[in-house]
C-alpha cells in the first residue's frame, strides 16, 4: 500500500470547481479502516456546503452518503457493531460520524453529539485524516465509527444514502414512539420524507398523510406509502379539514425546516400528539407557538440531528426487507464519474431528481 495513491475531488472555496487531488494511502492505527469507494451520493447538505448556504471546512472532501468495499484492516482485527468480524472485502456502510464510547454524552445515549465528533464529509482534510470524505477513490475510517456490512440484496444505489437519509429517519419514528394505528403527517416530501412515508407505513400507521408544496412530489409519495396528500400551499383550514375526515393527525414527522410548515403543523396536531422535527438544520426565522395550546393539548416537540447507531441498524433491516416494495433505486436518477462532479453538483442543484449518483470509473459494483 506504501506506494500506491488515492484520487479526491478536493472543495476548496464555495463555488469553486472541485480539485482532482491524490493523495498516498494511510498508515491504519489500532480501530482504522481503509475502504475503496463503491458508490457515493449528492446530499442537499452537500450542495449547501458547495453553494455557501451553510459554513463548512475547507480544504475537505465533501460526500457523507457513501458505501465502500475494505482493502485494510489493522493487524488485530476489526468488528462491526454486531460484534462480527470484518475481513477485506466486505462492502460496507458506517455512520456519519465516528465518536469517543468514553464520551459523556455518548454514555448519555446522544453519542451524535460526542465532544470532538469526526463527520465525513464534514472535517477539514489534516496530515492524519486526509482520506475523509466520499467523493473519492478511498475513505480512511477513524477509530470509534461503526460499521454495517450491507446486506447482499441492496443495489448501491439503495443502499449508499442509508447511512444519512434512512437512518435519520428511523431515529425520528424512534422518537415518535408506536405508530400503530396512528394517523402520521409526513410535512416535506424529499428523499427524508419518502423514507419517512414508507417507513410509517410498514410500522403500522393508519393513515399516511404526505404534505408539499410541490404537487409532484405528492404523486411521487403515493409509491412510497402515502395515503393521502395535502398541498401545503392550500390554506391551513383546508388540511385540517381532510384530515379531521379520517381522525387528524396524532404524529408529524417534519422534514422541510420551513418555519411555517413547522407552525401549522403543530396546529393540526390531536390532543396528545407528537412533533418530530429533523429539518430544521438551517439558519430561519424562529418559530412561533402557543404555549397554552401545547399545555392543554398536551402536545410533545422533540429535535433530531443526526441519530445513534441502533438507529442506522434498523434502517438497514428496514431497507433489506422493503427494497422491492418501494422503489428505492429510482431515487438516484442520474450517475457521474468521480471526474464530473463539477457537472454532477450543477445537475444536483437544479433538483432534476431526489439524488445523484457519483462513482469512481475504476470501481465496478
Amino acid at each position: 500500500m506504501s506506494n500506491s495513491k488515492a484520487t479526491a475531488m478536493v472543495f476548496e472555496k464555495v463555488g469553486q470547481p472541485f480539485s482532482l487531488t491524490s493523495f498516498d494511502f494511510p498508515k491504519l492505527n489500532t480501530g482504522e479502516i481503509l475502504v475503496r469507494v463503491v458508490y457515493a451520493t449528492i446530499c442537499t447538505s452537500d450542495l449547501h456546503t458547495f453553494y455557501g448556504r451553510r459554513c463548512s471546512h475547507t480544504h475537505s472532501i465533501l460526500g457523507h452518503e457513501i458505501i465502500g468495499s475494505i482493502i485494510e484492516i489493522p493487524k488485530n482485527g476489526i468488528n462491526d457493531f454486531y460484534g462480527d468480524a470484518l475481513k477485506v472485502g466486505d462492502k460496507i456502510t458506517w455512520s456519519v460520524y465516528a465518536h469517543n464510547c468514553n464520551d459523556e454524552l455518548a454514555k448519555r445515549g446522544m453519542p451524535q453529539k460526542s465532544k470532538d465528533l469526526f463527520k465525513y464529509g464534514h472535517e477539514k482534510i489534516n496530515e492524519t485524516y486526509k482520506l475523509n470524505g466520499g467523493f473519492a477513490t478511498h475513505c480512511h475510517l477513524k477509530r470509534g465509527s461503526t460499521i454495517f456490512k450491507i446486506p447482499k440484496n441492496l443495489t448501491p444505489k439503495e443502499a449508499t444514502p442509508l447511512n444519512c437519509t434512512h437512518a435519520t429517519i428511523a431515529g425520528a419514528i424512534r422518537l415518535a414512539g408506536d405508530l400503530k394505528g396512528k394517523n402520521v403527517l409526513v410535512s416535506g416530501v424529499g428523499m427524508l420524507g419518502l423514507s419517512a412515508c414508507a417507513m410509517a407505513k410498514e410500522s403500522g400507521a393508519n393513515v399516511v398523510f404526505a404534505m408539499d408544496v410541490e404537487e409532484k412530489r405528492l404523486q411521487q409519495s403515493k409509491r412510497f406509502g402515502a395515503d393521502l396528500s395535502l398541498n401545503a400551499k392550500e390554506h391551513l383550514e383546508v388540511s385540517l379539514k381532510i384530515a379531521k375526515e379520517f381522525g387528524g393527525i396524532d404524529v408529524i414527522i417534519e422534514t422541510s425546516g420551513v418555519p411555517s410548515a413547522v407552525e401549522n403543523g403543530i396546529k393540526m396536531l390531536n390532543i396528545g400528539g407528537i412533533c418530530v422535527l429533523i429539518g430544521s438544520v438551517y439558519s430561519q426565522r424562529d418559530i412561533s407557538i402557543n404555549a397554552e395550546t401545547i399545555v392543554r393539548n398536551l402536545l410533545t416537540i422533540k429535535g433530531l440531528h443526526n441519530y445513534i447507531h441502533e438507529d442506522l441498524a434498523k434502517a438497514i433491516v428496514f431497507l433489506s426487507k422493503n427494497n422491492t416494495k418501494y422503489p428505492f433505486e429510482d431515487l438516484v436518477g442520474k450517475e457521474f464519474p468521480i471526474e464530473q462532479l463539477d457537472i454532477a453538483f450543477d445537475f444536483a442543484d437544479k433538483q432534476s431528481c431526489y439524488r445523484v449518483g457519483v462513482q469512481p470509473n475504476n470501481i465496478i459494483s
